[in-house]
């Protein structure tokens, strides 16, 4: 039997307190839940992290995924043991401690950064092994539809679900991406980011449940989808294209307009992002906020653009 959500928070604590412990004969003892949702459960203790994997993680996978951070130090933060434990079922991994990005300095948001990490990813050579996972980005937005179909009906789903319908079967993880041979990050946004060492490390890319080989304008489009939604100023939408062309990223052409490619992401990403907001709003009995509400009326124009038109995006 599985423990409760409360005593797993307890057990991975104490995993995290033994790791730090192991590491350090100083330790100050500092502890903290840093996240607790159906994505992982995290977990701090002093200078390391704990985080409990989604019940349905694949252990090959995730081992592979970590042999990809320790093995490219410079884009990913390496983790401290090169393969998952086992706690009562829940694939738990171990990681240093780094700063994030801090939510209350949008300014000093570090586009720049994001972009030059995912263009060394994706111009880092897959392992040359079977074993090397697909990017999980459009299964991680078919499983936002799934949840927003089960919370029951609402009128905010409707546009939701008919954008949805408009995109082709890759993105809506239905059939197999039409190229796979890039390595990406599959979920990437601000959160993804920390310096390490702390405080004043450089930025790595961090959490690779959804690691993979697949296209890797994916990892362009939640930024992508916040221009277009009118969430992300345009100059800081800029930064981070004109960053990460110039860092030799491959998901888009090195000059003109990057949106034949972009376009497909970047509606899945807002798809997905109003498919949780709306679940969100549902499971806790409140009406949608401002921003949820511009994401679903994106959504709402995105179903007016003809399915073949996206379809010939795809290509």
């Amino acid at each position: 039997m599985k423990p409760a959500p409360a005593l797993l928070v307890q057990q991975l604590t104490a995993k995290a307190r033994a790791t730090a412990h192991a590491r350090s004969s100083t330790c100050p003892c500092g502890a903290a839940t840093l996240a607790d949702h159906p994505d992982g459960i995290v977990v701090r203790h002093a200078d390391t992290v704990a985080k409990a994997h989604p019940d349905d993680t694949d252990p090959t996978e995730l081992t592979t995924r970590l042999t990809i951070a320790t093995d490219h130090p410079g884009i990913l933060l390496p983790p401290l043991a090169p393969a998952p434990t086992d706690l009562h079922g829940r694939l738990v991994t171990f990681w240093p401690y780094g700063i994030p990005v801090d939510p209350d300095a949008p300014d000093a948001a570090p586009w720049e950064a994001a972009a030059t990490l995912l263009a060394r990813l994706h111009r880092t050579p897959p392992p040359p092994s079977p074993d090397v996972p697909t990017m999980r980005g459009p299964a991680k937005a078919a499983r936002a539809i799934a949840r927003l179909r089960a919370v029951g009906p609402h009128p905010a789903a409707t546009p939701v679900l008919r954008a949805w319908d408009t995109l082709p079967a890759w993105a809506r993880g239905e059939a197999p991406m039409p190229h796979t041979g890039t390595l990406c990050h599959g979920d990437l946004h601000l959160g993804q980011l920390i310096r390490h060492p702390a405080p004043e490390g450089p930025w790595l890319l961090i959490d690779v449940d959804d690691l993979g080989v697949g296209v890797p304008a994916w990892d362009l489009a939640r930024p992508a989808a916040w221009y277009a939604c009118g969430l992300l100023p345009p100059g800081e939408w800029a930064r981070f294209l004109a960053a990460y062309r110039a860092e030799g990223g491959p998901a888009v052409p090195v000059d003109g307009d990057p949106w034949p490619a972009l376009d497909v992401p970047a509606r899945a990403l807002t798809v997905q992002t109003a498919a949780r907001a709306v679940a969100k709003a549902v499971a806790a009995g409140r009406p949608l906020d401002e921003v949820e509400q511009s994401v679903v009326d994106a959504c709402d124009r995105m179903a007016t653009v003809p399915p073949q038109l996206v379809q010939e995006y795809a290509k």
